[in-house]
């Protein structure tokens, strides 16, 4: 689930950790798509290591909200590799593929999930609603309705369960799928492949994490060795940054991109497609981007240093007090503190609080993973303190949103109002001819401000 507007609002402060990914599958030569070969030299730069957080692939194929959902199972399947091939190709790592897929989650997530749960069906339940209502619609204008389309049920996204016989027929198929291209694809001769399915528990990102802190530990490890990690998850940053490896990468898609094909198909939509506009839907894919971790740590460098502290710096121990500092204002595991928010720029609060009391502390709050909580009190304490200020300032902020909405509100509605009323002059004159240029030119602008 990650951490909300948290992608955004570090993009936006940090502008050099995005850069665009070179696709060669999306720039076609003379209109002829050009067929990508794994063995290539990569564009993007060459790589070692992939992780895919499978369930971020999973959903979006199985049912995505702007293009039609596949019809069965095995359709879904087909969407599923389509898309990994297409961010394989993409990345193309040279040593390692990890497939993590997301098993038992915490027990300090299930509530979460749980709940999570139940609302999905019961989003599914008004969707299935309207639905009949507008095939109701339909049929009272006297619009012929196949009778598959009337019976049809939505697919369950519940299904996507650990211990479901879906997750079952998954984890066979990406085993299937796995030998098939090491057996034909020459570029997969040298790759390593680990699938960690539903069977194995913890979440996948969690599952990859460890699986790079085991590697870490081993004395032959290699610290030049290059990572990258797939999914949508805006704490994947987080468990990047903590993993302390010089050389990481997220592949995401650029959920912001501002393109048409991102609208939201209503039922009526999907209902009255044409099965041409179907398949260029499903062809059509979302711009990736990479987010560079070592650029991020740059800028964290630069941002968290202290002058004259009265014990040795330790960026790396600093770098782990700011992923600690931001679970405060969201995580999956533990309620965030209702004064602290992304969008109001809430960790540059809790930054500034940090440094004031770091040389006090003389020391950092977590070490090795744990935390001192006589520090963690300090830091709470301090943040009470702002807090008045904070409720007061959202406050402000929310009345001004509001305001400003009124008044857009109504001037759309004094528009509309003139409008109106110059219609009605307009029309008095001969032939319904306007009465002189002028009116008719003010009408013309109103228009425009439409």
């Amino acid at each position: 689930m990650g951490v909300p507007a948290l992608f955004r609002w570090l993009s936006k402060k940090y502008p050099k950790i995005i850069s665009s990914v070179i696709d060669e599958e999306e720039n076609p030569v003379d209109d002829i798509p050009k067929l990508v070969q794994y063995s290539d030299p990569n564009p993007n730069g060459e790589l070692d290591n992939l992780y895919l957080d499978m369930n971020a692939i999973v959903h979006p194929c199985s049912h995505p909200e702007n293009r039609p959902a596949p019809e069965t199972e095995e359709e879904m399947m087909i969407e599923i590799f389509k898309y990994t091939n297409h961010v394989l190709n993409l990345a193309r790592p040279r040593k390692l593929l990890m497939i993590a897929v997301d098993g038992v989650a915490p027990r300090a997530k299930m509530n979460q999930q749980r709940s999570r749960r139940f609302r999905s069906a019961k989003d599914a339940q008004i969707a299935y609603e309207e639905k009949q209502r507008e095939l109701a619609e339909m049929e009272a204008r006297g619009e012929t309705i196949d009778d598959a389309i009337k019976g049809k049920k939505s697919w369950d996204s519940n299904s996507i369960t650990p211990g479901t016989p879906f997750m079952d027929i998954l984890a066979a198929s990406l085993k299937y799928w796995v030998a098939y291209k090491l057996s034909t694809d020459p570029g997969w001769a040298q790759l390593q492949v680990i699938i960690s399915d539903a069977s194995v528990p913890g979440e996948g990102e969690h599952k990859i994490m460890n699986f790079i802190r085991s590697q870490r530990s081993r004395p032959d490890y290699d610290p030049n060795v290059s990572h990258c990690i797939h999914g949508l998850d805006a704490d994947l940053i987080f468990l990047s940054l903590a993993t302390h490896e010089p050389h990481f990468r997220v592949l995401r898609e650029d959920v912001f991109a501002k393109d048409n094909n991102n609208k939201h198909l209503t039922t009526k939509d999907r209902m009255m497609m044409d099965e041409e506009t179907k398949e260029k839907l499903k062809n059509q894919s979302q711009p990736f981007i990479w987010l560079h971790i070592n650029v991020l740590r740059e800028y964290l460098q630069v941002e968290l240093q202290i002058p004259r502290l009265p014990f040795k710096y330790d960026f790396e121990r600093a770098i782990d007090d700011w992923v600690f500092m931001c679970f405060f204002v969201g995580n999956d595991f533990l309620p965030h503190l209702p004064s602290l928010d992304v969008r109001d720029s809430s960790i540059d609060i809790l930054i500034g609080i940090w440094k004031n009391l770091l040389p006090k502390m003389k020391t950092y709050i977590t070490c090795d993973g744990k935390l001192n909580l006589e520090r963690v009190e300090k830091l709470l304490s301090e943040l009470a303190t702002k807090e008045d200020e904070i409720f007061r300032k959202r406050h402000e902020d929310d009345e001004r949103r509001e305001a400003r909405f009124r008044r857009i509100d109504q001037d759309r509605e004094q528009r509309r109002i003139v409008q109106q009323q110059l219609l009605g002059v307009v029309s008095k004159g001969k032939d319904n001819a306007p009465i002189n240029p002028s009116q008719n030119m003010t009408l013309t602008s109103l228009n425009d401000k439409q």
